[in-house]
């Protein structure tokens, strides 16, 4: 498996795996938004040979940090529970600490994402217009998010897919 930065001929690849893994076409629509609107620090493919079976998008917020979205993330469904979004993520992760960003936030199972180090209590102190219960943040510089609190603002898409 290959993961490499999303090139400007890949976005029907990205549509059909995100369609694919979400069953249907909101996800993919976001993706789609997100890229039009240039809300995209980082969109990372995860190839099989030449087939895309997976994608990861973190988006920049407006937030009290320098910090990023997580969403979506997008497995093949019959490539599912073989790491491929779990290697996509900390391969994100790590190029998005290297290039400065602070922290990432992620609305999503706190089971999955906790793996990664993600925190419903790291994020609480942040306004969200999304359920706090799936509402987490990732330190990416170590004490950033450290008695900070305010609003985390979702480039509109996000809005628009709520």
């Amino acid at each position: 498996m290959i993961v490499r930065a999303e090139a400007p001929d890949d976005a029907a690849e990205i549509r059909r795996v995100t369609e694919a893994a979400f069953g249907g076409a909101r996800e993919a629509d976001l993706v789609e938004a997100l890229r039009a609107g240039g809300h995209m620090a980082l969109s990372l493919l995860a190839l099989d040979a030449s087939e895309v079976i997976g994608h990861a998008l973190f988006s920049p917020l407006v937030s009290p940090a320098s910090a990023l979205a997580l969403a979506p993330v997008s497995v093949a469904p019959d490539r599912q529970r073989e790491g491929i979004g779990s290697r996509l993520i900390r391969f994100g992760l790590e190029m998005m600490r290297e290039d400065g960003w602070e922290a990432v936030f992620v609305l999503g199972d706190p089971a999955y994402y906790g793996r990664f180090g993600f925190r419903r209590e790291m994020a609480a102190p942040f306004e969200t217009a999304y359920p706090r219960e799936y509402f987490m943040a990732l330190e990416l510089r170590p004490g950033v998010l450290a008695g900070m609190g305010g609003a985390v603002v979702y480039p509109a898409p996000f809005l628009a897919l709520a």
